[in-house]
């Protein structure tokens, strides 16, 4: 066999085996809208069998105790958040946090064990203010979170620290091009390893102030009415890429490629997503954001910030977290029966149909 012959055949098996090692696995499509308008939503099949172990829910402590008793802020001292539940509640609810976040050092990660109602420990009171920010969640937040519910374990999954975080980027040098690339060309898991600016948490889900969510203008050339640059929309596609890989969706999970900008052609998740950020600046912004001065230098970003959440902090490339299983029905000290009355609550925006060029 002559060499360039050879040469040619062993090109195509190589070309094959790359190709080949790019679909791995059987793909299933499932069809949203009307032919013709990119409405398919592709999955791996083998990945709907398979449940990675980051997903799997952990069993309650024990069995859960039978209501009523005496309430735990007459039980225990500098109860501040759980009082309201009965001792036996409190305790279970207790040994289950300790499984979710300290399994390793147990009850003393955050307390002294000499005085358990003390405050030294500054984990203490981080834990109480995430208590307060589950709660909140689980009672004015269920336009994301539905009745599944989050508990301590959505985010941390036996970590102290949820190992899917962020902080405000660390400052370059301003004076040369490599110290300062403006957030971009440096790939990262946060924008799908892309070169789009790698700070568009920082801009989009910082606190309730963050900037609008804003590609498309509904006017097709530059004017006092149409504003939005093509730097300005680079922030946009970041933000879409890291949702996308945190939830292992393609674009058409909430949008119609006909119209990426109406809100009468997308598909119901993009309200549940709308509200997910507002979450997310709700949580980044009042609760995580509160504690700045409580955290150790240790456990703050480059610029002295706390570390934040984003969708993969719960999603975990999945698109609903922990496969849609509700842990929270077994902890209903996590979610109270009566409203929480807080400036947190979400606005109900218009009807997605009616608020085709108004919904961020």
């Amino acid at each position: 066999m002559k060499p360039n012959l050879m040469l040619r055949i062993g090109a195509v098996v190589i070309g094959a085996a790359l190709l080949s090692a790019c679909q791995v696995g059987t793909k299933s499509a499932k069809q949203y809208g009307y032919r013709g308008t990119g409405m398919d939503q592709i999955t791996l099949a083998a990945a709907n069998k398979k449940i990675d172990p980051i997903n799997v829910v952990p069993p309650p402590p024990y069995d859960p105790p039978k209501p009523g008793g005496r309430p735990a802020k007459e039980a225990y001292q500098n109860v501040q958040v759980l009082g309201d539940i009965s001792e036996d509640e409190f305790s279970y609810t207790m040994a289950a946090i300790t499984q979710w976040i300290a399994p390793e050092q147990g009850c003393n990660y955050c307390h002294n064990p000499a005085n358990m109602a003390s405050d030294e420990l500054y984990t203490k009171k981080v834990a109480r203010r995430m208590l307060q920010m589950t709660r909140n969640i689980n009672t004015n937040w269920t336009q994301h979170v539905k009745m599944t519910g989050v508990t301590c374990y959505t985010c941390h999954r036996g970590k102290a620290v949820p190992t899917e975080n962020w902080a405000l980027p660390a400052k370059g040098n301003p004076d040369t091009i490599l110290g300062n690339r403006h957030g971009q060309d440096n790939p990262v898991i946060a924008t799908a390893y892309s070169s789009l600016p790698n700070a568009a948490f920082a801009k989009y889900l910082l606190n309730a102030n963050s900037s609008n969510i804003r590609v498309q203008s509904t006017y097709s050339h530059p004017s006092r009415l149409d504003k939005t640059s093509v730097m300005e929309t680079e922030g946009t596609y970041s933000l879409m890429m890291h949702t996308s890989t945190a939830l292992g969706v393609n674009c058409t999970f909430c949008h119609n490629t006909d119209s990426f900008q109406a809100w009468n052609r997308s598909t119901p998740k993009r309200v549940t997503a709308w509200y997910g950020y507002r979450m997310v600046r709700n949580i980044n912004g009042e609760y995580i954001g509160s504690l700045a001065g409580v955290f150790p230098k240790h456990r703050l970003g480059p610029q002295g910030d706390p570390l934040k959440v984003n969708c993969t902090t719960c999603h975990r490339g999945i698109n609903k977290p922990l496969g849609g299983v509700s842990m929270v029905k077994d902890y209903p000290a996590l979610r109270p029966s009566a409203p929480m009355i807080t400036a947190a609550a979400a606005p109900a925006p218009a009807a997605p149909a009616a608020a085709a060029t108004k919904m961020p």
